[in-house]
């Protein structure tokens, strides 16, 4: 509901006629449909999302007119975000567990609630990698890597990508040698940005991360079968038209060839 309350009309030493006039001004541009006060809509995303979700933001706003606020991270912190208030409308987690959690304490609109976008989960090194012959099944070549410099990784307890990296890790059998190894990160893109810098020897990050980043290279790619499939279920938060109306827009078109080309799997129809 608008607030009764009237902004104070500009005070100076105009004349009364030129006062009323600005106030006027002020009052329609504050409350008339259509004014220079354009909608605003935010939207909380997985940090792994950001170049794809940058890209639709924009194609958004010069459809709609809406500006589309992004606060990008890692789920389990936007998860929690939305526990302490923060004012969001839609809601796109990098698994369904940050999903379930947030709709378990009511934090979004659950008939709104999609499964958006899978992906992919790789090992990655520093380019030019200079030990092409690094695999998942060579433990010892992938140690020699780590040596000096860690493994990076998001949170392996709380962030989606840490979360299914340890899986892999685990169904391969590498865990227990390359943990003392890892660094760990607030969010993937976090690691991906220490393999780039060369401050991490290898990093495990989503396919969809190394689009785009020619500093780091793909050594090995971790089986479908190695961790929980990859999922990304987006839900407004409320079920006001605003919200609903961008959650649509991310099935279209043009947001999928955005998705593919970003390398997401759409699985929205």
């Amino acid at each position: 509901m608008q607030s009764q309350h009237q902004p104070d009309c500009p005070i100076g030493p105009r004349p009364r006629i030129s006062r009323h006039l600005v106030c006027l001004a002020v009052v329609l541009a504050l409350f008339l449909p259509g004014s220079a006060f354009a909608d605003r809509l935010t939207v909380f995303g997985a940090a792994s999302l950001k170049t794809a979700l940058e890209q639709i933001a924009e194609t958004y706003e010069a459809q709609s007119g809406t500006t589309v606020d992004l606060s990008l991270a890692g789920s389990s912190l936007l998860a929690r975000q939305l526990q302490y208030g923060a004012p969001a409308d839609v809601f796109i987690s990098a698994n369904a567990a940050w999903m379930d959690w947030a709709q378990s304490r009511n934090l979004i609109a659950a008939q709104t609630r999609i499964d958006l976008l899978g992906n992919s989960l790789v090992l990655i090194a520093p380019a030019p990698a200079t030990v092409p012959s690094l695999s998942l099944q060579d433990s010892s070549a992938l140690l020699a890597q780590i040596q000096d410099r860690p493994m990076a990784m998001a949170l392996v307890e709380a962030v989606p990508a840490g979360i299914y990296g340890k899986s892999a890790l685990q169904h391969l059998g590498l865990w227990d040698q390359l943990q003392p190894y890892v660094a760990q990160t607030d969010n993937v893109r976090a690691a991906l940005a220490l393999v780039a810098r060369g401050a991490a020897g290898l990093g495990v990050v989503y396919g969809s991360d190394v689009i785009g980043t020619p500093a780091v290279t793909v050594v090995d790619r971790f089986p479908p079968d190695s961790h929980a499939p990859i999922t990304y279920p987006a839900a407004a938060t409320h079920d006001e038209q605003e919200a609903i109306d961008f959650l649509n827009f991310l099935s279209s078109p043009i947001a999928k060839e955005i998705f593919v080309g970003q390398g997401f799997t759409v699985l929205v129809e």
